[in-house]
């Protein structure tokens, strides 16, 4: 049943008057005239049937009629700017990221400092996990995923190739190599080497690999420890040269062959209805600067 409520611009002046006890007020208050506010108030009053106000000179007070309906409207008021008051900070407080742990510790990470700069009404939460977060269950407005950009329900927006290829520090070369050809690798302490990007890396060189690929590896489980301990030179971890800019300029880690593997793209992802959400907005049109920025 359609609700019998007058325009809600009526009702709103309504509740300006009657907090005000005068239509001068009521007007500089909204932005009208006078005349404006009068008709307004003559608008609910020929709908209810009775006067909402008694007017004696230039002076109003509210009838009985209008003594009972105020409270309640200004009640209902201010029951709206509360939640549009929640929905503001939802919106505009926190942004809470979900990345993994090697693109949230190698690339966003180091990055996030411009973006509280450049909108320091947004706080940023980031969680750095390989768990891909259920969006419609977990609090979480925006992620960040490795794979071709088919998820069903959700926005992909494509960053950048995943690409992965061999490393390891100058101490580690010199002394297990040096390495000229890549099937000299098998021989060597590889990081996780059973994780896929491995074997992948191992077909598009031309190496056959062993079924016991993963024998004597080191197993972690983030890229980011895969790095520190192939600095500290324990080994040859494969990682994206992307993540690891500053361990490459300055030396400590060095990329042993030129091939990299292609292992998909990294996808900026978030559910179709925060599309329009001001914070995402903000954050995706940030994050695609820095993005094409390099």
């Amino acid at each position: 049943m359609a609700r019998q409520i007058p325009p809600l611009s009526a009702v709103r002046v309504f509740e300006a008057a009657a907090r005000h006890l005068n239509f001068t007020r009521a007007a500089e208050e909204l932005a009208m005239t006078q005349a404006a506010v009068s008709y307004q108030i003559r608008m609910i009053e020929d709908r209810l049937g009775t006067p909402l106000f008694v007017r004696s000179g230039r002076r109003v007070s509210l009838s009985p009629a209008g003594q009972r309906l105020a409270p309640a409207v200004t009640a209902a008021f201010d029951r709206l700017d509360e939640a549009f008051a929640k929905v503001r900070l939802a919106e505009s407080g926190v942004l809470t990221i979900s990345a993994a742990p090697g693109i949230a510790a190698g690339w966003l990470g180091p990055r996030l400092a411009r973006f509280q700069l450049a909108k320091p009404d947004i706080a940023v939460r980031l969680l750095a996990s390989h768990e891909l977060v259920d969006f419609a269950r977990d609090e979480v407005d925006v992620g960040i995923r490795i794979g071709q950009g088919e998820w069903p329900g959700l926005r992909a927006i494509e960053m950048f190739g995943a690409e992965f290829t061999p490393m390891c520090s100058p101490a580690y070369i010199d002394r297990m190599g040096p390495f000229t050809d890549p099937a000299q690798l098998l021989d060597t302490l590889r990081m996780n080497s059973d994780d896929v990007w491995w074997r992948a890396w191992f077909a598009e060189v031309g190496v056959a690999v062993p079924d016991d690929l993963d024998r004597g590896s080191i197993h972690v489980d983030s890229q980011v420890i895969e790095g520190m301990a192939a600095t500290a030179g324990e080994g040859v971890a494969m990682l994206t040269p992307r993540f690891w800019p500053f361990e490459l300029a300055t030396g400590r880690l060095v990329q042993l062959f030129p091939h990299v593997g292609d292992g998909g793209s990294f996808w900026l992802v978030y559910p179709e209805h925060k599309h329009g959400s001001p914070k995402v907005k903000a954050f995706r049109e940030w994050l695609m600067a820095e993005v094409r920025a390099g």
